[in-house]
C-alpha cells in the first residue's frame, strides 16, 4: 500500500514535505508529479479506511502542509481537514483544500474558513502563498463532529415523515439525541416489511456474522444503518468500516452512504440488492466472516 509513504523523484534532501490526501491511488500519484516537480517531497494518503493511522502520521512528524483533494469524497477529505485543526500537534499546519464541486467547497470552507482553496491549474502558485502565509490563529472546529453541526441528525440518517423507524440494540438516550423528529414518523423494535429504515448498532463482528443475513432477509425494500464504534471510542471493538461493508455485501445488499452518527458512532447505508452478483457472494463472504470471528473467540 502506498499510503503514507514519500513519492519518489524529489532531488532535495532538505526540501518541505507535504502531505497530499486523495482517495485514489493512480489519481494521487498523477497530482504528485507537479509537487515534486517544484522540489516538494510529497507523503501520499490514499486509505480512507484508516484516518487514524494518517492523523498519526502527521501528528508524528508534521508537514509544511497538508494538500487535500475534494475531488473524491469530499465529506472524509472535510473530516481529515477537521482532525488535523482539532490536534494540537497539527493545528498550525496550513490546509489547502483543492478541486471538488462548487457547493460541496462551500460546505467545507463554512467549517474551516481560513483553509486556503484552489483548483489543480492553481495547486503550486496557492500552496506556496499558503505555506508562506499560515494562519495565526487557526479555527479550531468545536469538535471532530463540527461538519455535521448544520445538519439534523433525523435529517442526515433519512428519517422520512410517516414512517417506521426500526431502533435495534441502539445505545441508551439514542432517541434523545435524535431530537425532534419529522410528522408521523414511528420507532419500533423489530425488523418488518414496514420498515422503512432501520438503524442497527452492532458491537461485535460474532455478532454481526450471526445476524446480518437474518437483517437482510427482513428488510424488505427498507434501508438498514448498520452502526459500529469508532476506534477513537471507549465502545471500540473488533468492528470497522471494512468489516460492515463486507458483511452487508455478503448478504445481498448494497452501501451508499458513511455517516458519523455522533462522537462514538459510525455507520454505512445498506439498501436490498437482488442481482446475481450479491447471491453468488454471499456465501464465500459469510464463511470468511464466521471463520474470523471464531478466531477471535
Amino acid at each position: 500500500m502506498i499510503s503514507g509513504k514519500l513519492i519518489p523523484g524529489c532531488k532535495g534532501a532538505d526540501a518541505p514535505t507535504v502531505v497530499l490526501v486523495h482517495w485514489n491511488v493512480a489519481e494521487g500519484r498523477e497530482h504528485a508529479k507537479p509537487l515534486v516537480k517544484a522540489g516538494y517531497k510529497v507523503m501520499l494518503e490514499v486509505d480512507r479506511r484508516d484516518g487514524p493511522a494518517i492523523l498519526r502520521r502527521l501528528r508524528g512528524r508534521p508537514p509544511a502542509a497538508v494538500v487535500i483533494s475534494l475531488d473524491r469524497l469530499p465529506i472524509q477529505g472535510r473530516d481529515v481537514g477537521i482532525a488535523i485543526r482539532t490536534g494540537k500537534q497539527t493545528r498550525p499546519v496550513p490546509l489547502l483544500f483543492v478541486g471538488g464541486e462548487a457547493n460541496k467547497v462551500e460546505r467545507v470552507r463554512r467549517v474551516l474558513p481560513d483553509a486556503a482553496y484552489t483548483g489543480w491549474a492553481g495547486l503550486i502558485r496557492d500552496l506556496k502563498g499558503a505555506i508562506a502565509r499560515p494562519p495565526r490563529n487557526p479555527v479550531m472546529p468545536a469538535s471532530n463532529l463540527a461538519g455535521y453541526s448544520g445538519t439534523p441528525l433525523p435529517k442526515k440518517l433519512g428519517i422520512k415523515p410517516n414512517s417506521y423507524i426500526a431502533l435495534l440494540q441502539e445505545p441508551e438516550n439514542f432517541v434523545e439525541l435524535l431530537g425532534e423528529l419529522p410528522p408521523g414518523a414511528h420507532f419500533t423494535n423489530r425488523l418488518d416489511r414496514r420498515t422503512a429504515l432501520a438503524i442497527w448498532f452492532v458491537r461485535s463482528a460474532a455478532d454481526l456474522a450471526a445476524e446480518v443475513d437474518s437483517m437482510a432477509r427482513s428488510l424488505g425494500r427498507g434501508r438498514l444503518w448498520i452502526a459500529w464504534a469508532k476506534r477513537t471510542s471507549t465502545l471500540a471493538g473488533d468492528v470497522n468500516e471494512m468489516v460492515v461493508r463486507a458483511a452487508g455485501l455478503g448478504a445481498g445488499l448494497v452501501d451508499y452512504k458513511v455517516a458519523a452518527i455522533d462522537a462514538d458512532w459510525s455507520g454505512l447505508l445498506f439498501a436490498p440488492r437482488r442481482d446475481g452478483e450479491a447471491a453468488q457472494r454471499r456465501s464465500e463472504q459469510r464463511q470468511a466472516m464466521s471463520r474470523a470471528a471464531a478466531r477471535k473467540r
